[in-house]
């Protein structure tokens, strides 16, 4: 005869099992949604380009080739794409930008919120939220009127007198740079808010007491502290920066193209699409590297610290 001991381990199981059977038709529709798609365009990539568009069922590896290298049109020799190292450079290179500056912008701003009383923190992050109500569309247009020739900035710099022509500032990587500034600083914010509520600010208080300078007191007390919340909010800016399609389209002008607008045009008027295709699963490694980063820092921080 089964023991009591036997007989709760058996519910037990029974009771794991038919949670996991209930769960089961929700995790394989889950399953397919996120690994469908992507797992299309991974054959996509290995596949012939069609004439008009689409592909032709035939297997190729011409596309993730065609990633990095280009063939001459008369020899057919190899050689380095440099439009595409170029668009890649760029990509890398701003979104490095965007997160250093948004850091920059954004540590301040979470500790200006952090230190406030409790009353009114809820407010300052409710302002913090506001652009999010905002299509990107919308925002992005919104910085256009802004830095255009005929924008705000040129018309207050020649206003007063500082200026006698308009800057040109759209359509050049600093206005692409400037409006993933203005679109991704919230995502930077909060999470360095959410860090730096839970710090003990006795702490700041123990340093200067022991004579510590305010630089020694960011550097070796507040920022390991908040050091998830940077970590975690540098990883919410430089991926969406990556791959980044409606800033550079609409703030570059077509002229300063990402990745992502890379992407698109392979898809579009390219006729392209193995290689839209390689470039896209070679967009997800950059990002599945990111977040590697990610997670080995914030376990680390989280070892450390316990």
């Amino acid at each position: 005869m089964a023991s009591a001991e036997q007989v709760a381990e058996e519910a037990e199981r029974r009771e794991i099992r038919d949670r996991w059977l209930l769960s089961a038709p929700a995790l394989i529709i889950i399953f397919l949604a996120a690994t469908g798609p992507l797992l299309i365009v991974v054959i996509y990539s290995f596949l012939t380009p069609g004439p008009y568009g689409d592909v032709v069922w035939k297997f190729s590896t011409d596309g993730w080739l065609s990633v990095l290298m280009q063939r001459d049109i008369f020899d057919d020799t190899l050689a380095f794409a440099d439009a595409h190292l170029s668009i890649f450079w760029r990509s890398i290179s701003l979104s490095f930008y965007t997160t250093v500056l948004t850091l920059l912008f954004g540590f301040p701003t979470a500790y200006f919120i952090a230190t406030r009383p409790p009353k009114t923190r809820e407010v300052w992050v409710f302002l913090v939220t506001i652009p999010f109500w905002t299509n990107l569309l919308i925002r992005t247009f919104a910085m256009q009127q802004v830095i255009r020739n005929e924008g705000l900035v040129n018309t207050a710099l020649m206003a007063l007198g500082i200026i006698k022509h308009p800057l040109q500032i759209m359509n050049t990587d600093a206005a692409i740079l400037l409006g993933m500034i203005y679109i991704y600083l919230p995502l930077m914010v909060l999470p360095i808010y959410a860090s730096m509520e839970k710090l003990d600010f006795r702490l700041v208080e123990a340093g200067y007491d022991l004579y510590a300078s305010r630089w020694e007191v960011l550097r070796r007390i507040i920022f390991p502290l908040i050091k998830p919340g940077v970590i975690a909010g540098s990883i919410l800016v430089f991926i969406p920066s990556l791959g980044a399609y409606v800033i550079p389209r609409v703030l570059g002008g077509g002229k300063n193209m990402m990745v992502g607008n890379l992407i698109e045009l392979q898809f579009g008027a390219g006729r392209n699409w193995p290689l839209g295709a390689a470039i896209s699963i070679t967009l997800v490694v950059l990002v599945m590297i990111a977040l590697l980063f990610y997670v080995r820092n914030a376990s680390g921080s989280e070892g450390a610290h316990g």
